[in-house]
């Protein structure tokens, strides 16, 4: 099963940071956009994972804009600063079933 998060890709220079508004603590980095996409989706499953695991709910896909007002003279954003806003399909945890390992016993033999 899969769920679109909405992602904000923010470049500053020398490399783009990104997060989810719906997934709190969730970040990441990619010197390319394309880089900064694949790390984002990896972040956000592994993210949603141990939140699975920990048995917290999942957080729903529920932004649809961010707002950014730059309009200010005292903006904080400096020259060639700019935004990515796009949706991002993850993959959500699933129960997995647990194989059972069958420890191998050895047997000493007496010398």
């Amino acid at each position: 099963m899969t769920r679109k998060y909405l992602v904000v890709y923010e470049w500053a220079g020398k490399n783009f940071s990104g997060y989810s508004p719906d997934v709190l603590g969730c970040v990441s980095t990619g010197k390319t956009l394309p880089t900064m996409r694949k790390n984002m989706k990896e972040a956000l499953e592994s993210h949603l994972q141990w939140m699975f695991d920990d048995g917290d709910p999942l957080p729903e896909a529920m932004a649809k804009t961010v707002e950014y007002d730059d309009e200010d003279e005292g903006s904080p954003y400096p020259a060639g600063y700019y935004f990515v806003v796009e949706k991002l399909e993850v993959t959500l945890p699933s129960r997995k079933k647990h194989s059972s390992t069958k420890r191998s016993t050895r047997s000493r033999k007496a010398a």
